[in-house]
């Protein structure tokens, strides 16, 4: 049975998560996603606030109901960029460019405990209209909303 991860914090559920979580879903073919949604103290590290964990799990809950088709998965808290990597075997870990590193940080620790590297699928951003990467702090600043779609500002 193949097992695969991904995680994030998933501030604003936009379509470059939706794209990380997708690809997450169809590597494992009917096998089990572990989706790993960072706790508030971790997520609130950053320099703005961030929704609380049981609003983004509910939000995450909602979009992974609509592509499960049945899938086995489970939400797990994420307390260190880790989760259960570092103790579980997975057969994929899904990143986009932003959290690579981390993915390569996860298989130098499981090197170094003997233990199988998972094989890691970088999934390139999703741009918006402007052609930049879409991300939750260009949505939280106004510029794009989860689709990538620019907004207009009145007045400039």
């Amino acid at each position: 049975m193949v097992r695969v991860v991904v995680g994030g914090t998933f501030e604003c559920l936009h379509d470059g998560h939706r794209k990380l979580i997708r690809k997450a879903f169809e590597l494992a073919k009917g096998g089990e996603v572990d989706i790993g949604l960072t706790s508030d103290e971790m997520a609130n590290r950053r320099l703005r606030h961030v929704p609380d964990y049981t609003t983004r799990k509910g939000n995450l809950l909602d979009y992974i109901n609509k592509i499960a088709d049945g899938q086995k998965y489970t939400v797990l808290k994420l307390n260190d960029p880790y989760g259960k990597t570092l103790e579980t075997e997975y057969d994929y870990i899904v990143v986009s460019p932003e959290t690579y590193p981390v993915a390569l940080k996860i298989n130098k620790l499981r090197n170094e405990n003997n233990m199988k590297e998972i094989e890691i699928i970088r999934v390139d951003f999703v741009l918006a209209e402007d052609e930049k990467p879409i991300s939750s702090t260009r949505i939280v600043q106004g510029e794009i909303d989860i689709h990538g779609h620019l907004k207009t500002h009145s007045g400039t």
